[in-house]
This record gives structure tokens, sequence and C-alpha cells, in this order.
């Protein structure tokens, strides 16, 4: 059985999030696999509940709108999205400002790329 319904892969790269898709899908991790290679079109589906996804693996690199502006304005959304969805970081970068600068916004949880069958199981 799946550990989660909805997933939403948010990175740029269209190969990463293909792969993550397959290795997600293969292992029956979440029933519904959404890739968005632009975080600001997750936005629409969070304010939904049918569409909203239970876990967000989301990268921190990204152009225009990154993983940070995501997150940022993610925490002005309502308490109620704030709570079903839980956002995991996924990401190559293993700078310390970057880590910091999570904390500060309240997200430990932090994965280093690739992602792989250990990796998920943390989740």
């Amino acid at each position: 059985m799946a550990k989660y319904q909805k997933i939403f892969l948010v990175d740029d790269d269209d190969v990463a999030c293909f792969i993550n898709q397959n290795l997600i899908e293969e292992l029956g991790f979440a029933t519904d696999v959404q890739p968005f290679t632009d975080a600001e079109e997750v936005f629409p589906y969070l304010n939904d509940s049918k569409t909203r996804p239970d876990l967000i693996l989301l990268d921190l690199k990204m152009p225009v709108f990154d993983g940070f502006d995501f997150l940022e304005k993610f925490q002005h959304l309502s308490e109620d999205i704030r709570s079903s969805v839980k956002i995991v970081v996924l990401t190559t970068s293993e700078n310390p400002k970057d880590r910091k600068r999570l904390a500060k916004l309240g997200y430990e949880k932090y994965l280093i790329k690739p992602l792989n069958k250990n990796k998920l199981e943390t989740l």
C-alpha cells in the first residue's frame, strides 16, 4: 500500500522529475505523482483539498522562483493548507547557508539528491 496518496515533485530539471517519478511509482510509494518544473504552478492546486498533495519534494535551486521563494510564499497560506502538506527539500545543495536559511523558515527535513529507496523510506 502507498505511503502517500499524492506527491508533487517540484524541480526545474525534467530529467530529475522523470527519474524521481518513476522511482516513486515503481516502489509504490504514492498512488499519484505529479511533476512541476515551475514552482509557482503548484499554488493553485494547494487551495483545493481534492488536488492538494500530501507531500511536496522541493528543489531549492531553480531559476526565477526558487525553493526559498516557494517556502516563503507557502508560509502565507492558511493553517489548514500548511498543516496538511508535508514539504521535504530535495536538492544538490549542501551549502551550510542554505541549511541555516531553511531552519529559519522551519524546514529541517532536507535530502540530498539523488533520491533513492532508502531516502524515500525516511519520509
